[in-house]
């Protein structure tokens, strides 16, 4: 018998290593499921039958050329048998599953004279011939092993091509966005057990899962299936643990103690002094930060009815404890903080029969802070007098879904989805006193009236939000599968709609806060445009020191209406052959705050998604593959909430010739009425007036060449040639009197009350418009007339990589990026100002913004290196690590208008212009960003590997490299901003991670 398990051992590798791709069903992004197929020899009555470990049992046929394939499998771990007229012939244990992929079990003649043989394997194929697509998954094994932050971002950023984003932007619950392939971090897709996650109102982020019930997590880089849109960037999928036939739980205990945080980097003023200093150059003193962290883990599952019904529930609690010192002109110098993020999942299986089955999903990831402000004395680094409590600020949320698939024959599944999420965006003042103003830029003060010494006070509330602030989603799929053949036939569709409760904020105070400004040329007219005149020209500002009064009220209710269907063929054309074929609609609708649309773009979308995938060898050494995809991204809420919406957010212009107690301006002169450059007013604009006419929803092609090849049994290589055209983007266009110029020259006479219209930029835009009758009126600018350069964002990426699998020693990848990521527009954010308003960002408000634009954009990095695995030195002992060497991204030089340094359009600093110079993207750099993080298990025999202890050392050699650097190089013309070039986002410093597990 031992000689019969050999030679079917043998048997087996030599099937994994050289079984032909024949039927098969490659799964897709954004799965929760997986396939199993193969060829078995044919003689008549042959069947296979498939168990999991959670009680589902799949009999599928063998057609008349041997070949098998059971989809939409959920994941686990299986058993599949070779039968005969109803006997088993052979049988494969230990079968596991990955997501969105096919797993090849074959059965060679040989099995014919072996009788019944049961043989063990958990090897799959090196190569899986039968995905046309870009991803990595990490398992839940893998994420256990490898030292990583515990959020779903620092995961993905082991992917080719995924990197930190520039902006410091963070997802529904404080973790830190990525990038892909150089798009915005807000133009990626979440998901959870099949439910779409993605935060709905700016497309930052979405709900993630505790880190300890992640069973697979899918990084998607490009090229997926027609089932699936709405990201033009990247796709992060999680697929949540389940419970099985026995019963398992356990625990974990993690410490990231401050005494083992290194210390932040200081940040100084870099372009010289402001008016009044507080504490000379220093002007954030980081290195007194303190942080620690304290996260507990459990978990528990098992059947509640075997093979029938089966429970999983994980919990996590991180307690982080800390102490933040702001900069010197902060009305929160030194704060106290208190977070707690507690998250819990929760899942249900029911096994209703062989081929109907319900799954139940919950899940929560939320964040709450509190604190205590103080004063701080910037000059001796020491906490003074408490000043107030801090925002008790509650973010994250929770979703629920419900999944059913039917296998209602052999060849046709059906699966329904249907899920909703929350996630709430709660700020409640503490200890809110209305009567004192908010104050900033106090180091801006004309030294002459404070003394030398800035005056504030404990005002440290800017904006109020409604408690009641949240967001809500909903999604429902339907997707039908049809096996025909050679054909894999699919059909479904995805529709999604979304709301925006009560968001937007009001001036806290009086209803506006002040800030106080400086220039060096007082005799030269601020904002001429907009009736900003000179300081020098009224009492009190001769010496170029001037207040500004900002009101801002941006409160509303706002949804959208997400639709797609799609149809997609996987055809195995031969043996060696296999085409993706699908085609996707896109529909979507954006209501403002009123209920009524603003934008409709229900004309067919058209999406086509072609792929190939070719075995070369036949034997699955060698793959060629490619696809080629259009992707479109809808438009995100926030639109609704300003360029559709009724907000105000004004500036006018003081003198003053005295500062009161509380830091405010006193002896007012005003030497500018309350102005907007952007008309916002606080006037609703009529709903056809908002959007351009026939506007096309963003969207970008994709193309992929790529190869990956086997060395021997235990080295794969492989490259990727990827390219990705953005052909349309949407943005706010807020030159309202070139849209009235052209009107008068048709003969319309029109005043615009709206504030900016939404377009697709470089390109021809019709604009509907009211005259004075009444009358519904049409005025067409050409790009030349909006004085605009054509769109362009365009990314282009050669990828290399080479991996050693696990063999039960070690496990090591490395992988090289060269990319560049170009044009005019960054995509829906602007993550060099870290501005968050998503598709109204401030590109492509007026002609002079665009002026100098074209050029690496922020998310270019020219050069990427990842290393990482790990290596099992005894049975005890275990040591990993992650490297990670990235260039740095452009460093901006923003400034004021042209070589005399104006302000045609009343936005200040923002020009690509730098003291006069021409400043487009990339004329700087940032730094390498390097990273080293380190890891040591070990797993003491006595407690039968049941019991684990870690030791994770993050940023070993403590890089604090800049991410993103200040870009504002002066405050007002010819007047430098003395934080030009300073530190905004840095790496984070070196941190410890200790922890115990244990798992029964």
């Amino acid at each position: 018998m031992n000689k019969q398990i050999a030679l079917a051992t043998r048997v087996l590798s030599f099937a994994i290593a050289a079984a032909v791709s024949l039927s098969s069903t490659p799964a897709v992004a954004q799965s929760t499921t997986g396939s199993i197929f193969g060829q078995v020899p044919v003689a008549g009555g042959e069947t296979i039958l498939i168990k999991s470990t959670t009680g589902i049992s799949r009999e599928v046929p063998v057609d008349s050329r041997g070949r098998y394939v059971a989809s939409e499998l959920p994941l686990g771990t299986y058993t599949v048998s070779f039968l005969r007229d109803g006997h088993v012939v052979d049988s494969r244990n230990d079968i596991g599953l990955r997501v969105g992929s096919g797993t090849e079990v074959s059965f060679e003649s040989a099995a014919k004279s072996l009788g019944a043989v049961t043989v063990s394997a958990n090897t799959t194929p090196l190569i899986d011939v039968t995905s046309v697509d870009s991803r990595t998954v990490i398992t839940a094994s893998e994420l256990a092993r490898l030292p990583l932050g515990r959020s779903a971002e620092a995961i993905a950023l082991l992917a080719p091509g995924v990197t930190n984003n520039s902006g410091g932007y963070t997802g529904p619950s404080g973790q830190s966005l990525v990038t892909f392939g150089g798009s915005s971090a807000s133009e990626n897709a979440y998901y959870i057990n099949g439910f779409n996650t993605t935060e709905t109102q700016r497309g930052l982020g979405g709900l993630t899962l505790p880190y300890g019930a992640i069973e697979q997590q899918e990084i998607y880089t490009g090229g997926y299936s027609a089932q699936y849109g709405r990201s033009d960037g990247g796709v992060i999928n999680m697929v949540g643990k389940r419970g099985t036939d026995d019963w398992h739980f356990g625990g974990q205990l993690l410490w990231e103690p401050a005494f083992a945080r290194a210390d932040a980097s200081n940040t100084y003023y870099t372009n010289g002094l402001p008016a009044s200093p507080i504490a000379g150059s220093l002007y954030d003193p980081n290195s007194r930060n303190r942080q620690w962290t304290t996260t507990y883990d459990a978990y528990i599952g098992g059947p509640l009815i075997k093979d029938k019904l089966f429970l999983f529930l994980a919990g996590e609690v991180s307690k982080q404890d800390g102490s933040t010192v702001n900069g010197v002109s902060s009305a929160k110098p030194f704060v106290d903080y208190r977070d707690s993020l507690p998250k819990w999942y929760g899942k249900l299986d029911w096994n209703i029969t062989d081929s109907n089955i319900l799954e139940l999903t919950g899940a929560s990831n939320k964040q709450s802070t509190s604190g205590s402000i103080y004063g701080y004395n910037f000059t001796t680094l020491t906490r003074g007098a408490f000043i107030n409590d801090a925002d008790n600020i509650k973010t994250g949320g929770d979703l629920y879904s419900a999944k059913f698939t039917s296998y209602i024959t052999d060849s046709l599944t059906l699966t329904a989805l249907y899920g909703k999420m929350r996630l709430d965006n709660q700020d409640v003042p503490g200890n809110y006193d209305s009567s004192l103003t908010y104050l900033t830029d106090i180091q801006n003060q004309n030294p002459a009236l404070n003394g030398g010494t800035p005056i504030g006070n404990g005002q440290v509330t800017q904006s109020l939000y409604n408690p009641n602030r949240h967001n809500t989603s909903n999604n429902l799929r339907l997707d039908l599968t049809y096996q025909l053949g050679s054909h894999t036939l699919a059909a479904g569709i995805d529709n999604q709609n979304a709301r925006a409760i009560d968001q937007g904020s009001q001036t806290s105070g009086p209803g506006y806060y002040w800030g106080y400004g400086y220039t060096t040329t007082p005799t030269v007219a601020l904002i001429p445009n907009l009736g900003v005149g000179a300081p020098a020209n009224y009492p009190n500002g001769a010496g170029g020191y001037y207040a500004v009064q900002y009101i801002n009220s941006s409160i509303a209710s706002v949804r959208s209406v997400q639709r797609a269907q799609y149809v997609e063929d996987k055809w195995q054309v031969t043996d060696r052959w296999l085409l993706s074929l699908g085609l996707r609609n896109d529909q979507f609708t954006d209501y403002n705050a009123d209920g009524q649309p603003y934008i409709r773009q229900r004309r067919p979308q058209w999406a086509p998604r072609l792929g190939f995938s070719w075995d070369v060898n036949g034997d699955a050494s060698f793959k060629v593959y490619g696809n080629a995809g259009r992707y479109y991204l809808g438009l995100p809420l926030n639109p609704a909430l300003n360029a559709a919406g009724a907000y105000v957010a004004t500036q006018q212009y003081f003198t003053y010739s005295g500062i009161a107690p509380d830091g405010t301006p006193t002896g007012l002169v005003p030497f500018s009425n309350a102005v907007s450059p952007n008309n916002t007013y606080g006037v609703l604009p009529d709903p056809k007036t908002v959007t351009a006419q026939n506007i096309t929803p963003e969207h970008q092609d994709e193309f992929i060449l790529g190869l990956t090849k086997a060395i021997d049994d235990t080295w794969v290589y492989g490259s990727k040639l990827t390219q990705r055209i953005l052909r349309s983007g949407i943005d706010d266009y807020c030159d309202v009197g070139a849209i009235e110029n052209k009107a008068a020259a048709l003969g319309y006479d029109v005043n615009s009350t709206n504030s900016c219209y939404l377009i697709n930029p470089g390109r021809a835009n019709t604009f509907t418009v009211i005259d004075t009758s009444g009358a519904y009126r049409s005025v067409s600018l050409s790009n030349a007339e909006m004085g605009f350069p054509p769109l362009i964002r365009k990314y282009y990426a050669l990828e290399t990589f080479l991996e050693h699998p696990f063999d039960g020693h070690w496990y090591g990848k490395i992988d090289y990026v060269f990319s560049r990521s170009y044009g005019n527009t960054e995509g829906q954010l602007r993550s060099d100002i870290q501005q968050t308003a998503a598709s109204t960002s401030i590109d492509w408000d007026f002609p002079a913004l665009m002026s100098n634009s074209n050029g690496p954009q922020s998310n270019d990095h020219t050069h990427q290196i990842k290393l990482f695995g790990y290596y099992q030195i005894t049975p005890e002992w275990q040591v990993s690590g992650n490297v990670s060497l990235v260039s740095g991204n452009p460093r901006n030089c923003l400034g004021y208008y042209g070589p005399n340094q104006t302000d045609p359009v009343g936005y200040g600093s923002y020009y690509h212009w730098c003291g006069g110079q021409p400043s487009p993207p990339g004329t700087y750099r940032l730094p390498w960003n390097k990273q080293l993080d380190v890891g040591a298990s070990y797993r003491p025999s006595f407690a039968a590997g049941k019991l684990g202890f870690s030791l994770n050392v993050f940023n070993l050699f403590n890089s604090q490299a800049i991410l993103n650097a200040y870009p504002f190089y002066q405050i007002s013309p010819g007047t430098p901003d003395p934080l030009y070039g300073s530190a905004v986002v840095r790496q984070q410093p070196r941190f410890v991670r200790l922890s115990a597990t244990y798992d029964y």
